[in-house]
């Protein structure tokens, strides 16, 4: 190891392995885009998406009436529900309160997950392999959390809770995909109509 970052600050060393972690996450996103392998698959599922006949409600659930995808907007619904069951379940007698937020927040996925796979069946290709990537970290953190709702139900508030982090942990890579399309990638707002 290096001299200088032994005597580096703290601070110094906290942001050399901020940056080192961040080239990491670029680099593996970057070869993620570059890799063909599931391009098959991606377009079957686009051409049957395509293939729905969803008439005007297209429109809707790629949010053309708001001037912006919709899909970043129903996410908030579950990412919601399951932070803030996060937060309850560290408080003392707030079991069902968590329990609840939990449910709820599964109930929110699907007009969210429909929203995202019409916008993601327009996609070009290396932003359709970071898509699909999001989806598959989208269905992690569903199962997750639906385990985390069975074992609330059923009286097992600590394997819920375990259940629960594990789903936070799918959520946040699942974010982190979904925001490297939508910006580093550019995904464009939809205009207006």
């Amino acid at each position: 190891m290096n001299s200088h970052i032994l005597d580096a600050s703290p601070t110094d060393r906290h942001a050399a392995a901020l940056d080192t972690a961040s080239t990491w996450w670029l680099t593996s996103l970057d070869r993620l885009e570059r890799t063909t392998v599931a391009d098959p698959a991606i377009r079957v599922l686009q051409r049957g998406i395509h293939s729905l006949r969803l008439g005007r409600m297209r429109d809707l659930l790629r949010g053309r009436p708001l001037g912006h995808p919709v899909h970043p907007v129903l996410v908030q619904v579950p990412i919601g529900c399951w932070l803030s069951a996060s937060v309850l379940d560290v408080v003392p007698g707030a079991k069902h309160a968590a329990t609840t937020l939990t449910a709820v927040g599964l109930a929110g996925v699907a007009p969210a997950a429909v929203a995202g796979w019409v916008d993601w069946a327009d996609l070009p290709p290396q932003q359709a392999r970071v898509g699909l990537a999001h989806a598959v970290s989208n269905v992690a953190a569903v199962a997750c959390y639906t385990a985390s709702l069975t074992a609330r139900l059923r009286g097992r508030s600590a394997k819920g809770r375990l259940w629960s982090l594990g789903g936070l942990v799918a959520v946040a890579a699942s974010g982190a995909l979904g925001g490297h399309v939508a910006y580093r990638q550019a995904v464009a707002a939809h205009a207006a109509t």
